[in-house]
């Protein structure tokens, strides 16, 4: 059986992955699939947008004089430059906590001419280059704004992300119950949920009105606002994420998640998408997106030029010559 991404070398088929993805309405109605629309998953940093709700609902936010820009990094993924790093550091600073708060680790950050210029100082990483160190710093805000342990923020028990869980629930319309919890990789909770409610939270941050309790509402067209508007902020200088907003200018607002996850929410249309690859391929993810986009009549001829290299994705040697592509290769089905 033929799979539905496609890694080719040359004309020649080297490689291939399977997908799972869930098209659903705001009132989350599945409208397309393919695979198992109900497959439990981790969304991962898909999750970053619900996870920064209780950051505004708790008040700490405003508290603490949250630019757009600032809570756009709640929700990121981001590359680790210059400007991400900043902006961490001036969170902490209205927080009046060190680095060494943040309990997120860290790793090479997705920026490289950052970690040559560390390399040639003589340094090494620290949490603020983290992916995740824009959302730990908003975990930390509503911690210190609650008058909370902010040593123990990341533990399962503690308020900050027994907020989360609730909002996940109900924003996703999950019972918590039924809410699997293992541990991310940034040492916070993650939480597993079948792929058509990660989805519906995404038609929900794109079309919330009417949709969610009136507050929700409230937080998440501002989180999608602050998102839309601070797409570098999301991820970084030649990420996905960033480069589809950036793109669809304020109709498309969209959150990778690790293992090949990736969560879209369309404006106008209140439709959320969420897509997992099953080996976790990240190298499919991208073209697996921009191929549903297409069937659900997203298509623009000057986006899809800009965005060329996400609809067929180039492999390349380590002369940086393409050799080959990654194709999608399927139908959605129409429920």
């Amino acid at each position: 059986m033929t799979k539905p991404i496609l890694v080719y070398r040359g004309e020649y088929v080297e490689s291939s992955h399977n997908l799972h993805i869930a098209v659903v309405n705001k009132e989350g109605k599945l409208l397309y699939s393919y695979g198992n629309p109900e497959r439990l998953t981790f969304p991962r940093s898909s999750m970053k947008p619900f996870q920064a709700v209780p950051l505004v609902e708790t008040g700490a936010a405003d508290a603490f004089d949250y630019r757009p820009a600032d809570l756009a990094l709640s929700c990121a993924s981001h590359s680790g430059e210059n400007y991400h790093r900043e902006a961490v550091l001036g969170i902490l600073e209205k927080l009046e906590l060190t680095e060494e708060a943040l309990q997120c680790g860290t790793h090479t950050p997705w920026d490289l001419q950052s970690y040559k210029q560390l390399l040639r100082a003589g340094k090494d990483v620290t949490p603020i280059f983290s992916n995740c160190s824009g959302k730990h710093s908003g975990m930390l805000a509503t911690a210190v704004h609650k008058k909370e342990d902010a040593a123990s923020y990341r533990e399962v028990e503690h308020p900050v992300q027994q907020r989360i869980l609730t909002c996940i629930e109900a924003i996703c319309e999950y019972p918590k119950d039924r809410i699997q919890r293992s541990v991310d990789g940034c040492g916070v909770p993650v939480h597993q949920l079948p792929l058509k409610n990660a989805a519906l939270g995404y038609a929900k941050l794109a079309h919330p009105d009417g949709m969610v309790e009136q507050h929700y509402a409230i937080i998440l067209n501002r989180i999608r606002e602050a998102m839309i508007a601070h797409p570098e902020m999301v991820g970084g200088t030649g990420r996905f994420d960033t480069d589809l907003m950036k793109a669809y200018n304020g109709r498309i607002v969209s959150k990778a998640g690790a293992e090949a996850v990736q969560c879209i929410g369309l404006v106008e249309e209140g439709v959320g998408i969420a897509i997992k690859v099953e080996d976790g391929g990240t190298r499919a993810v991208n073209v697996a997106s921009m191929e549903v986009l297409k069937q659900l009549g997203l298509e623009d001829e000057q986006i899809f030029s800009v965005l060329k290299n996400y609809v067929t994705a180039p492999v390349l040697n380590a002369r940086k010559e393409t050799i080959g592509v990654v194709k999608a290769n399927f139908v959605l089905n129409k429920v």
